[in-house]
C-alpha cells in the first residue's frame, strides 16, 4: 500500500467517524425525547379525565348539575368506551415507541462507542503498520543506495584496473617497439657506418697503392716473421709463475666469451697456449679452435679435449679459406711478433675472417711504464711493445672497423705502492698493465 492510499483510508475513517458522533445522543440530527414524553404525559392526563365531571363549588345547585353530568356521562358510555379504548391504545403504542427508541438510543451509543473504540485500535494499527511499512522502505531504499554505490565503485575499479592495464599494455608495448626500433636503427647505422669506413679505407688504400707503385716501379716486398732462438725452458712452468694460473686466466676469458656471443661461425685463437679462451668458449657453448707452435702447449690442450693444431700460424692462417673465420682471438703474441709480422698477421686476419665477424687482440700496454720495470722483459721472446694508437692503425688499414681499446689490470693492483702518486699521474702514466683492442671486420 502506497502512502498516498494510506493517506485516503485514514480519511475516510475519520470521515465515517465525524459523521457518527455528529448524530450522537444530543448532538446534531439525533432525535430528542423529552418533548416527547412531555407530549405523552399531558395525553395521560387528559384520557384520566374523560368520564369525570369537572368540580364545582359545593351546593344543591352543583350538586344536581354534577348528577345531571354524571348521569349523562353514563348514558353515553358506550358510546366513547371504544373512543376510551383507542386513546389507551394509543398512549400504550406511544409509551412502547418512546421505550424503543431508549432502547435504540442506548444501542447506538454503546455502538458508536464499539466503533470509536475500533476506528482507535484500527488506526492505531494502520499507524504502526504504517511506520513499520515506512522503515522497511527505507532500509530497502538504503541497502538498495549501499548495493548501488558498491556495484558502481566496483565497476569504477574494474574500470580503472582495466584502464591502467591498458595503459601498462600500451607502455610496455610502446617501449618494446622503441627499442626494437632504436636497435633497428642502430643496426642500420652501424651498417652504413662499416659501409662507410670499408669505402673510405679502400680509397686511401688505392691511393696509398698509386703511390707505392709510382714510388717503387711496381715492385713488391714481402716481410718475413724473425726467427728468434729457441729457449729450452720449462714454458709452462714460466706461464704459470709468471702469466698466472690456469684457472684465473680461464675466468679473466669469459670477458671476451661474451663478446663472442653470435658469431657467424668458428673462432680462431692464434696462439691458444695452455687452451684458457678455448675452454671457456666450450663452456659457453661457442665452436673455437686454436693453433700454437709450442708441442708441450699443443698436448696439454688436447689432453683437455680441445681443438687444436700444431704449426706456425702465418702458415696455418695461409692454408684457410678467405672468409671461413667467424672470428679471431690473439692473446700475449703480437709483442713477440716483428712489426712487419704484425701488419702480416692483421692483414691475414682480415682476409681470412667473414664480413661482420669479430677480432680481439691482447697484448701489454706501452702507456703504463710500471710493464718496462717488471712484466714485459720478463719474457725474453718479447720484441717490443705495440702501442694502442699504433695496432689501431694497422686494423683500419687491414678493413677493420668499430674499433674499441679496453684498458686491462689496473697496475695498482698489483703495485700498492702507486697509489701515493696523484690520481691524474697514475692514470696517465700507470693505467692498465695490459689492453686488448676489439675491431669489427669491414
Amino acid at each position: 500500500m502506497t502512502d498516498e492510499e494510506l493517506s485516503a483510508a485514514i480519511r475516510e475513517v475519520q470521515d465515517r467517524v465525524r459523521s457518527q458522533e455528529s448524530t450522537a445522543p444530543g448532538r446534531g440530527a439525533w432525535v430528542e425525547l423529552m418533548p416527547l414524553v412531555h407530549a405523552r404525559d399531558a395525553a395521560e392526563a387528559k384520557v384520566a379525565a374523560i368520564g369525570t365531571v369537572n368540580p364545582r363549588p359545593p351546593g344543591f345547585k352543583n350538586g344536581l348539575i354534577q348528577r345531571v353530568k354524571w348521569m349523562v356521562s353514563r348514558a353515553l358510555d358506550w358510546h366513547v368506551r371504544e373512543q376510551v379504548e383507542f386513546n389507551r391504545a394509543s398512549m400504550a403504542c406511544v409509551q412502547a415507541t418512546i421505550e424503543a427508541l431508549n432502547d435504540l438510543t442506548r444501542n447506538l451509543a454503546a455502538y458508536h462507542r464499539d466503533q470509536l473504540a475500533g476506528a482507535e485500535q484500527w488506526r492505531a494499527g494502520i499507524e504502526e503498520r504504517r511506520s513499520v511499512s515506512e522503515i522497511h522502505l527505507l532500509r530497502t531504499v538504503s541497502e538498495l543506495q549501499s548495493a548501488f554505490h558498491l556495484r558502481a565503485s566496483l565497476i569504477e575499479q574494474n574500470f580503472r584496473d582495466s584502464v591502467r592495464q591498458q595503459h601498462d599494455d600500451f607502455t610496455s608495448e610502446m617501449d618494446r617497439r622503441t627499442l626494437d626500433i632504436q636497435k633497428r636503427l642502430w643496426q642500420d647505422m652501424e651498417k652504413i657506418r662499416g659501409e662507410y669506413d670499408r669505402l673510405v679505407h679502400t680509397e686511401l688504400r688505392l691511393l696509398r697503392q698509386k703511390q707505392t707503385s709510382a714510388i717503387t716501379g711496381g715492385a713488391q716486398v714481402v716481410a718475413s716473421p724473425i726467427q728468434h732462438d729457441h729457449l729450452d725452458i720449462d714454458w709452462a712452468r714460466f706461464a704459470e709463475q709468471f702469466r698466472g694460473s690456469e684457472e684465473k686466466i680461464r675466468e679473466q676469458q669469459k670477458h671476451y666469451v661474451a663478446r663472442f656471443a653470435g658469431a657467424p661461425g668458428a673462432i680462431l685463437d692464434v696462439g691458444c697456449g695452455r687452451g684458457e679462451f678455448l675452454e671457456a668458449a666450450k663452456a659457453g657453448g661457442l665452436p673455437a679452435r686454436g693453433v700454437d707452435q709450442n708441442q708441450e702447449s699443443i698436448a696439454l690442450c688436447r689432453s683437455k679435449g680441445l681443438e687444436v693444431e700444431q704449426g706456425d700460424i702465418f702458415v696455418y692462417l695461409e692454408s684457410l679459406p678467405d672468409g671461413s673465420l667467424g672470428g679471431a682471438y690473439c692473446a700475449q703474441v703480437v709483442e713477440h711478433l716483428p712489426p712487419s709480422s704484425v701488419v702480416r698477421l692483421v692483414t691475414l686476419l682480415s682476409r681470412k675472417l667473414r664480413l661482420g665477424a669479430l677480432v680481439v687482440i691482447e697484448t701489454p700496454n706501452p702507456e703504463c711504464l710500471a710493464i718496462f720495470a717488471t712484466h714485459f722483459y720478463l719474457d725474453p721472446t718479447h720484441t717490443r711493445p705495440i702501442p694502442a694508437p699504433l695496432l689501431r692503425f694497422y686494423l683500419e688499414e687491414a678493413g677493420f672497423g668499430s674499433v674499441q681499446i679496453e684498458r686491462l689490470a689496473p697496475a695498482v693492483e698489483s703495485m700498492p705502492a702507486l697509489t701515493e702518486l696523484p690520481p691524474a699521474f697514475r692514470d696517465a702514466f700507470f693505467g692498465g698493465l695490459d689492453y686488448a683492442i676489439v675491431a669489427r671486420k669491414l
